[in-house]
């Protein structure tokens, strides 16, 4: 991204007046119910124990609350264990941020950053303006049909609007980066770690690729859209206050304290390996076609391949006294062939299959039952031919138990090692635990330019066991 913004602008002094002291105590954060705690856990994988970001987290709003307009009101961060990247906050001073967010800051000013805009949307009561035009608030809108999906009706729509979770729209986006941006260098910190941190969010979201994107998992850019225009006022308003590289990034100190959090899928929530799905847990595995690039999320496994092609893995419910091939007959897929209707064996468990066409896209359809769930495999093709097809059939004889040393499978983690002098994005690529395009995603992760090598003596991110 070419972001020439004449960084060389003067700028006005850092502001000196002295900060007073932070209150730090619990009464002074309003009591979110165990309801909404409980929601937003479930919606995101659960909470996630990272220490050593608790406690720079305590430090940070702190620092960032005692140099606010509102220097009584208390903050608390809950971190989620989901590899989505998301950070939000609640009326009430409650942050959330995912340990996806967390792998892609690199010093302790991004990640005071993230925390100061959040803290803005409290501050400019955003979400409160938001309620009073939208009575059903929600987390962001794939969370809410997550919600929906769970629960039936009215009785649905009630509950999701307890958790009030806004999607800001862009002008308070762009308020909150302007609050965010003044908060951070009242507090000390480098007010371009804003900008930076946008950077690197707007190139992530370049390297996810479209099958992630499309994978429905809540993410920062569906509810905090990254522009080039965001990007261009973080730095302006960085300008107003300090001039560029005027205070220390603090990067060490960060990165110590996120080396060895888990990176990508939790094992007990299932994890993607190539073109494989291994559920440990449940003890299933099945690999998808060649070509194929596979993401995981809460819902289902998806995933893309070559040629138009894509696929699908989720659990459902059926009865165990219901037929499988009576299921795929039972109406909740259109065009459904039901000649090509046959029941399979599929290493040993009860399967079905069958093809559905429709207008563009035509559909291989399996269900197999293992132990007392039933699992979906949808591929999908534009061109469902002969020889298309017996790649899926072929996909779908992979589906099998795990074995034990499978079912043992680590999970990937950041890890921090130091540069040496001679070292090179090359050197530190060739460690990453990566499908793919493994020295793109060392640059994004340390917000590494193009061009740019890492520094000797510093610590980096790399992705391993």
């Amino acid at each position: 991204m070419a972001l020439a913004l004449l960084l060389s602008a003067c700028a006005t002094a850092p502001d000196t007046t002295p900060l007073p002291e932070p209150v730090p105590t619990e009464t002074r954060l309003p009591p979110l119910t165990s309801r909404d705690h409980g929601r937003i856990l479930a919606a995101f994988g659960g909470e996630y124990s990272a220490p050593g970001i608790d406690r720079l987290a305590d430090e940070v709003l702190d620092r960032l609350a005692a140099a606010s307009d509102k220097p009584d009101l208390r903050y608390r961060l809950t971190v989620l264990n989901s590899s989505t990247v998301n950070a939000f906050a609640l009326p009430s001073g409650h942050l959330y941020i995912t340990r996806g967010m967390l792998a892609l800051i690199n010093d302790m000013s991004e990640f005071a950053a993230v925390l100061g805009h959040e803290m803005a949307h409290v501050s400019a009561r955003h979400a409160n303006q938001r309620e009073d035009q939208v009575r059903t608030s929600e987390l962001v809108a794939v969370m809410r049909a997550r919600l929906l999906n769970d629960m039936a009706g009215a009785e649905a729509r009630r509950e999701a609007a307890r958790v009030s979770l806004a999607n800001f729209s862009r002008a308070q986006e762009l308020e909150a980066d302007t609050i965010g941006v003044a908060l951070i260098a009242k507090a000390g910190f480098d007010p371009y770690g804003a900008s930076r941190f946008l950077q690197t969010m707007d190139r992530n979201a370049e390297l996810r690729g479209q099958a992630q994107a499309n994978s429905g998992s809540p993410d920062f850019l569906s509810s905090h859209p990254s522009t080039p225009e965001r990007i261009r006022q973080a730095v302006l308003a960085a300008r107003q206050h300090l001039a560029p590289e005027g205070r220390p990034r603090d990067r060490e100190r960060y990165l110590r304290a996120i080396d060895g959090i888990t990176f990508g899928e939790d094992p007990r929530q299932g994890v993607v390996r190539g073109r494989s799905f291994l559920h440990p847990r449940l003890g299933f595995t099945v690999t998808a076609p060649e070509g194929f690039t596979l993401e995981n999320s809460r819902q289902a496994v998806t995933g893309l391949g070559p040629n138009d092609m894509a696929i699908r893995l989720d659990v459902v419910r059926v009865p165990a006294s219901q037929a499988l091939t009576d299921y795929l007959k039972s109406g909740w897929i259109d065009g459904l062939s039901t000649e090509t209707v046959e029941a399979v064996t599929i290493n040993g468990f009860q399967a079905a299959t069958a093809v559905a066409r429709g207008s563009d896209w035509s559909f291989r359809i399996f269900v197999v039952r293992f132990g007392s769930e039933v699992y979906r495999i949808i591929y999908a093709a534009r061109d469902l031919n002969a020889e298309v097809d017996g790649g899926f059939r072929a996909s779908m004889e992979t589906f099998r138990r795990l074995t034990s040393a499978e079912a043992a499978v680590k999970p990937l983690r950041i890890r921090t090692p130091r540069a040496g002098e001679g070292d090179t994005v090359l050197t530190f690529a060739r460690k990453m635990q990566v499908p793919d395009r493994a020295d793109e995603r060392f640059r994004v992760l340390n917000g590494l330019a193009d061009g740019e090598q890492p520094r000797g003596g510093e610590l980096v991110k790399i992705i391993a066991e």
